[in-house]
């Protein structure tokens, strides 16, 4: 007879939870998501007010099920139908999360930053992610900025880092996953995230549409996804550029269509990595005036 002893160990509990990623525009959630993720699930460019969506970015890793929840940089100026739909989104996200991840840029603290800070909840714990760390020229600084911020706000950790440090990445999720209740998987081990490849798509040419316009776009532009089909292994998809006047429209196809094919190039080659499988895209340019203000269009649009 066997010793209780010698009998094997029980497998550890599952662990499942939501970690809401918020901050004002441009300060890296984006790619803190997809680092943490693994995979490019969330667009990032230069422009602030990339992120429009509330997007779920799935890791499983051993017994731990991560859920990071990308929102969209809780918007001070634009004041209208758009952001307000956006703003909504962020307050909804925090509302039911397990953790909260406030990214700032290290040693930076302005009023847009506390503008969101004011909306964290106070029963949920929060780590303050100092990103951009590898900006800071002066690290003997960041001492006195770090508990200025615990004067601010009950953090329950700090977290200075780069999103685009692996090991840095490494580190917080396992401070990350301190925090995630015992509880069965939401999701199977293998997904990346809670999206469509047909809302994929739409993300995708818009990233490329707002990397290559640069400041010369101005922020009201989407993308609506007219058609998505397969077709054996081929993706075939059409979608339409939405931009609120026609000097915007000819700043997208640009000189002989030259700036329209590019976007049409570059995310159909995102696209095939990501799915690795052929994709025809088809892309076309439409006025819309008034768009980000009417509530019609954003809900048509797929905003929520």
């Amino acid at each position: 007879m066997s010793r209780a002893s010698d009998a094997p160990a029980p497998p550890p509990a599952q662990r499942c939870g939501y970690v809401a990623i918020v901050g004002k525009p441009n300060v890296g959630k984006s790619t803190l998501l997809n680092a943490l993720v693994g995979a490019k699930i969330s667009i990032t460019s230069r422009k602030a007010q990339t992120t429009r969506h509330r997007i779920h970015g799935i890791r499983t890793e051993g017994a731990t099920q991560f859920i990071f929840v990308d929102t969209p940089g809780f918007q001070t100026r634009h004041d209208n139908a758009l952001n307000r739909a956006l703003n909504r989104t962020v307050v909804a996200t925090l509302a039911d999360v397990d953790l909260v991840l406030f990214v700032v840029e290290a040693g930076r603290f302005d009023l847009a930053d506390a503008k969101v800070l004011a909306l964290l909840p106070p029963q949920v714990p929060a780590i303050l992610v100092a990103n951009k760390l590898d900006r800071v020229h002066r690290r003997a600084e960041l001492a006195p900025w770090l508990r200025s911020m615990q004067d601010r706000h009950p953090f329950a950790e700090f977290f200075p880092m780069s999103a685009r440090q692996p090991r840095d990445v490494q580190r917080l999720l396992a401070l990350c996953e301190r925090y995630l209740p015992e509880q069965p998987w939401l999701y199977d081990a293998d997904d990346l995230t809670d999206r469509s490849e047909r809302f994929l798509a739409g993300e995708l040419v818009r990233e490329k549409l707002f990397r290559l316009t640069g400041d010369e776009l101005p922020y009201g532009a989407t993308v609506v996804v007219d058609r998505f089909e397969h077709d054996g292994e081929l993706r075939r998809i059409a979608a339409t550029i939405i931009v609120e006047r026609d000097s915007h429209k000819g700043m997208v196809i640009g000189e002989r269509g030259e700036r329209l094919k590019r976007i049409g190039t570059e995310a159909r080659q995102e696209l095939e990595r990501l799915w690795g499988g052929k994709v025809f895209l088809e892309l076309w340019v439409k006025v819309r005036s008034g768009w980000a203000d009417d509530e019609a269009k954003l809900r048509a649009y797929g905003y929520e």
